[in-house]
């Protein structure tokens, strides 16, 4: 009889361990990361990882997620690629860390993950950064910095505002964990986020508006393109979480939103004159973007 899923799984990451590909202590696949991988439930996923911790294979540490477990009086293999400590440095660290952040969210980064990246010991990583959030900083200043405003600026405030926005969207897109990585409460110190605030207050200063005003309008560009961004990654989150896409996620709710049409006339007709409506977050930045903009334009353009 051929085995489980669930076994076929458990034994691949065993297989994996005993070749040195995973070292004690370094952080196996998550259960999302292995639904992904081998196209099963997370039930499953989940199902393979409590099979390695009852055998002892795995255990679960707090704020980090599941390991392998130590084996006393068995030496550690080498792992292929390891870096050498003379070789690592802060560029390295903080590209494995957008790596996995673009693959698995930022929730599943950890400066154990970062390591097992690199193939490095995890202490070795705080000679170059302070720890999570140090590195998370640094994350989002190295991805913004890699989609650069246009070097030939836009003449006029709505150009410039739009150009800003559209550069935002595409790092947004890229790397769309950091919608999460950027409190607008809280900002970041990025020199490549506070280009864009140098960027369209430099045209700001032109239009007359006070100093109060002209702060507003480069946050709500900036929380605008933010919050729309916000929703990709929920949408991968969900995605992963089960298994199923949106549009599949909406075909389940046929019941439901018949329930909500017989209760909501407005709702049910607008639903009826929309037909297969397709809710591309694209196509809504862009609706969003040019609405945003001519509303501005009578606060910056009252006459």
């Amino acid at each position: 009889m051929s085995p489980t899923p669930h076994a076929r799984i458990a034994a691949d990451i065993k297989q994996r361990i005993a070749d040195g590909r995973l070292r004690p202590g370094e952080r196996v696949p998550s259960t999302r990361q292995l639904a992904r991988d081998w196209n099963v439930a997370l039930a499953t996923a989940a199902k393979a990882l409590t099979l390695l911790a009852r055998e002892g294979v795995v255990v679960a540490e707090p704020r980090v997620g599941t390991v392998v477990a130590e084996r006393p009086g068995t030496p550690a293999r080498p792992r292929p690629g390891v870096t050498a400590e003379h070789e690592l440095t802060r560029r390295r660290i903080v590209r494995a860390a957008i790596e996995i952040a673009d693959a698995e969210g930022l929730s599943e980064l950890t400066m154990r993950a970062v390591a097992g990246r690199l193939g490095a010991a995890t202490m070795s990583l705080y000679r170059h950064v302070g720890g999570k959030d140090d590195l998370v900083m640094l994350m989002v200043d190295a991805a913004f910095a890699g989609f650069p405003l246009p070097a030939e600026r836009p003449e006029g405030w709505r150009g410039r505002l739009e150009a800003s926005a559209r550069v935002q969207w595409a790092a947004y897109r890229a790397h769309p964990w950091m919608a999460g990585a950027t409190p607008l409460t809280r900002p970041v110190p990025s020199q490549a986020l506070l280009q864009h605030s140098e960027f369209v207050m430099e045209v700001l200063q032109e239009t007359g508006l006070d100093a109060a005003t002209r702060m507003y309008v480069t946050i709500l560009i900036y929380s605008f393109v933010q919050g729309i961004a916000a929703h990709i990654e929920l949408e991968q989150r969900a995605r992963a979480d089960t298994g199923i896409t949106d549009e599949e996620w909406m075909t389940g709710q046929e019941e439901f939103l018949s329930g909500i049409k017989a209760a909501n006339p407005a709702f049910s007709r607008l639903l009826d004159e929309l037909g297969d409506f397709d809710l591309d977050l694209d196509r809504l930045f862009e609706f969003g973007l040019r609405s945003l903009l001519d509303g501005l334009t009578r606060l910056v353009e009252p006459r």
